[in-house]
């Protein structure tokens, strides 16, 4: 701060009231005082004109502190850069938003954890009996059921993560009217509990496995960074629907169709030893092929050279997720007004 005069430039909506949060956030650390956190306990309505006037006697008897200093308050224009370090300030948001998604989902049912095991079991048997006994679609000399089965599960994880993350910001609209975070926070929030459904389905899956017997390999170590590449492709296409969804709504109708496709382009009822040698490297672009893939190699032994294709798959999954966060930077600033 030097002179009379300081800018400080933010990203801020139209509504009023969320122009006073910024001003009594932005007093609050640089002029170094709590009025302002009061005046929203409060719910004081008054303009930044009375703000202004009240921060002038915050600050002492200093001769410094008898200046009024204008302060302008703009809203970002452009690309606007991703701020991760706010996403961790907000981490226990995060966490408690994804635990009430948990809470919610299993409250009041008759099964309740049991809805994790029943949809990937259901679609098994059902791929099974037409696609194992009546089409007799090759399994890599793997059991029909174990083989589908081991796919289902990073299938259901990305899925289900698509599905609530690109939803989001619609289903806590109420939420983003009211209060200040960042909103970054809602989606990744809302494809976290797709954890617990994958990890009471692996418990049947190691449950199977030794029904057939076969144990884990030591391999089982590379699996959590295929967990990580089928969340970080749900992620980075949920944030990227998840901005578009605000705006238009057509998009919750489009992805359940949209996930029936990709469900098909992906190797999960057929093995990849099917595709033609020289369209792997195409096949890759598909992020979920090496995903699937690598859980079938790590966990039954299946032959197959995913080298190449997952260092495609990554190169995606990169591309995805930081094109879909600048775009959710850049249009976060209009959530609330559109919302």
């Amino acid at each position: 701060m030097d002179g009379n005069h300081f800018r400080y430039e933010t990203e801020i909506s139209i509504n009023s009231r969320q122009k006073l949060v910024y001003y009594a956030k932005f007093c609050g650390k640089i002029i170094g005082f709590n009025e302002f956190l009061s005046y929203f306990e409060q719910d004081v309505t008054s303009d930044l004109t009375t703000l202004t006037a009240n921060s002038s006697k915050a600050f002492g008897s200093r001769r410094n502190r008898q200046r009024q200093f204008p302060l302008i308050i703009r809203r970002n224009s452009g690309w606007v850069p991703v701020n991760l370090k706010a996403i961790w300030e907000y981490r226990e948001l995060l966490y408690f938003l994804a635990w009430r998604d948990i809470k919610v989902r299993y409250k009041q049912m008759f099964l309740g954890i049991g809805w994790a095991l029943l949809q990937p079991l259901m679609t098994m048997l059902v791929f099974s009996f037409f696609l194992g006994q009546l089409v007799r679609v090759p399994s890599d000399g793997i059991p029909y059921p174990l083989f589908i089965f081991c796919a289902l599960l990073p299938w259901q994880l990305f899925a289900r993560a698509l599905m609530d993350s690109s939803n989001s910001l619609v289903a806590n609209q109420n939420l983003l009217t009211k209060v200040y975070f960042p909103r970054l926070v809602v989606p990744l929030a809302a494809g976290l509990p797709a954890f617990v459904d994958f990890a009471f389905a692996f418990a049947a899956l190691v449950a199977m496995m030794s029904y057939y017997d076969l144990v884990l390999t030591p391999a089982v170590w590379k699996l959590p960074g295929l967990v990580l590449l089928a969340m970080g492709a749900a992620l980075g296409i949920g944030i990227w629907l998840a901005a578009l969804n605000v705006k238009y709504r057509d998009v919750k109708h489009v992805v359940p169709f949209f996930l029936q496709v990709w469900l098909f382009v992906t190797p999960v009822a057929y093995p990849a030893s099917l595709v033609p040698e020289r369209w792997r490297l195409l096949y890759g672009l598909n992020p979920m092929t090496s995903v699937v893939e690598g859980f079938r190699s790590i966990l039954l032994g299946t032959s197959t050279d995913l080298d190449l294709m997952l260092a495609v798959s990554v190169a995606v999954v990169s591309l995805w997720m930081v094109t879909g966060l600048y775009y959710f930077q850049r249009m976060e600033r209009t959530f609330a007004d559109v919302v």
